[in-house]
């Protein structure tokens, strides 16, 4: 692993007061950076998890394997100031290590998302906006946690965690997180998209806005707030003023020196021709009905406890370049956005009915 897919390009100033730190999971995608940021501020980490997953990280660093779904023994007779939960997607996980950690921890912080909402229709979005519950989702009580739908289970999570830790846990929900080492490739698929070169399918009209979050900056935020002991429910993504698909696909060009155009279509010819947002089209959401919001959060709180942001052109060149740095069927294989064919019908069909139309 480079270290410039871990660690933080900026300046670190060494924390005075060194933590002890257990975080779940930590070898994933948000974990390294967290982890990286932490040895860097002199705090002492652990890590619970399988050992599935990159184990030969950080090799200098405790690690516990367990299960959260049925072994958390090596948790036990233990105690950190502050745990991080970053793998909990079933709300018996965090009950289960919550209950298990709530004597001998004095912070828990668990990493939830902003599907936990109910809806995004607020402008501006702040994290005083209703969560799902059972009843508004419409879901049984008696439905098995693991089966959950995502936003529920995440909601759901939290709730456990401040029961277990009444004022003493700190609820974080990202956006689309993104930057190396993402598993998910939605937002990897327009450095990886841009770089390939040629006229490119865009959604909309440049004008929609966009909101996503590097795994560095939230990682290393985290960090900060545990070391600074803030407490409640923050949202996790930016810039404080939100990019236009534009500004987000011009500025990701910057970080690449491949010839390539964009053609903005409609979403109104997207949807005839079955090109669906945030899956064929990473990270765009149409600001349209209960997701009038979903990109246009006020962050303003985050902001003044401490969440900064790196240049975009930064994450797209490390992004871009972590990608680039795969199995070559990897790269081609991206499992978000729209396949190369399939761009091309599109594109085709629009610039036909553009020529029909001029026919007239």
């Amino acid at each position: 692993m480079r270290g410039r897919s871990i660690n933080s390009p900026r300046p670190l100033d060494r924390s005075s007061g060194a933590l002890q730190i257990l975080i779940l999971g930590g070898t994933s995608f948000l974990g390294p950076p967290q982890v990286a940021y932490a040895l860097s501020r002199g705090h002492e980490v652990t890590l619970f998890n399988r050992g599935q997953t990159n184990a030969d990280l950080f090799p200098e660093i405790e690690k516990l394997r367990g299960d959260r779904n049925d072994d958390l023994a090596s948790l036990r007779g233990r105690s950190w100031d502050v745990v991080i939960d970053n793998s909990a997607t079933n709300p018996a996980w965090v009950r289960d290590s919550a209950s298990l950690l709530k004597g001998s921890v004095g912070h828990y912080m668990y990493v939830s998302s902003i599907s936990a909402y109910r809806t995004m229709e607020s402008v501006p979005m702040t994290a005083s906006e209703p969560v799902f519950t059972y009843e508004n989702a419409g879901v049984p009580t008696d439905q098995d946690e693991a089966e959950l739908p995502y936003g529920l289970a995440k909601a759901q999570s939290e709730r456990e965690a401040q029961a277990a830790f009444p004022g003493q846990a700190t609820i974080v929900r990202p956006g689309l997180i993104v930057g190396p080492m993402d598993p998910t490739v939605r937002f990897t698929y327009w450095p990886a998209r841009i770089h390939r070169g040629g006229e490119i399918l865009s959604p909309g009209d440049g004008t929609d806005p966009a909101q996503i979050i590097d795994a560095r900056d939230l990682g290393e935020w985290m960090i900060r707030l545990a070391e600074d002991r803030r407490m409640g429910v923050f949202n996790g993504l930016g810039p404080a003023r939100p990019w236009s698909m534009a500004g987000l696909l011009y500025g990701i060009r910057a970080a690449t020196s491949t010839e390539a155009s964009f053609t903005w279509v409609p979403r109104e010819f997207l949807a005839e021709m079955g090109v669906r947002p945030w899956s064929h089209m990473p990270v765009w959401i149409p600001p349209t009905g209960t997701q009038t919001g979903a990109s246009r959060f006020d962050i303003s709180p985050e902001v003044a406890s401490g969440l900064t942001f790196r240049p975009l052109a930064d994450t797209a060149r490390d992004t871009l370049e972590y990608h680039l740095s795969r199995p070559a069927e990897r790269q081609v294989s991206l499992r978000a956005g729209i396949e190369s064919a399939r761009e091309a019908e599109v594109l085709a069909a629009w610039h036909s009915r553009g020529r029909a139309s001029h026919a007239e």
